[in-house]
């Protein structure tokens, strides 16, 4: 269980579902509530499939490309870190790119963007899947990854309700909110890559000198 509370809490943070609440509602807004709803569903049930590819393939593309887990964390710890201080600084979408206007004026011409730009980018980036592969090196047995599973569906289930309840998620907190509670999730975010790299860092030292 404290595996799954671990998991859910580094991924959720990590995913940041509260912070595409304003870019899902700019996407939506001509859309009807089915539709919105649907557009929910698909973009929850993506992330949820990106993450578990993530972390039963990830192994096999450190092994391919030769990279150490210590590498792997580092480098997933600054994004991670570079990713929560865009939270903080509120330039989440600009980190993301969504603010570029080739993407913007490529954004308004899609019929559907579940998978493209909310999945990926803004759900399932980066940071998340360099998580999800290190965790796979972390957690072996079948009870973990068992774990790890739930954790990685009870994200989709939580990002699929905020998604669904946008709207009125913006009425009730307003930009100003939103922004707030992202300042805070960026804080954790911050913290968590820098545990990752610190551990990481660690790690390598004391492979040296033993």
């Amino acid at each position: 269980m404290d595996i799954f509370l671990y998991v859910f809490a580094a991924l959720f943070s990590v995913t940041n579902p509260l912070g595409t609440v304003p870019i899902f509602v700019g996407l939506t807004t001509e859309e009807t509530n089915r539709e919105r709803n649907q557009t929910a569903f698909l973009t929850s049930l993506n992330v949820v499939v990106i993450l578990i590819i993530s972390f039963f393939a990830g192994t096999y593309l450190l092994d391919f490309f030769g990279i150490s887990l210590n590498a792997l964390r580092i480098a997933g710890g600054m994004i991670i870190v570079t990713s929560g201080f865009a939270l903080l600084t509120g330039s989440f979408s600009k980190h993301k790119g969504m603010k570029n206007k080739r993407v913007k004026k490529d954004l308004d011409k899609r019929e559907k963007f579940s998978l493209t730009p909310l999945a990926i980018p803004m759900l399932a980036g980066p940071g998340s899947i360099s998580l999800l592969i290190s965790f796979n090196q972390e957690y072996q047995n079948w009870s973990e990854i068992a774990f790890v599973m739930l954790a990685v569906i009870a994200v989709g289930i939580a990002t699929l309700l905020i998604l669904r309840s946008s709207h009125y998620i913006s009425k009730v907190l307003g930009a100003s909110g939103i922004n707030a509670i992202s300042r805070i999730v960026g804080f954790i975010v911050i913290s968590i890559g820098v545990e990752y790299i610190s551990s990481a860092v660690i790690s390598t030292l004391k492979t040296i000198y033993n």
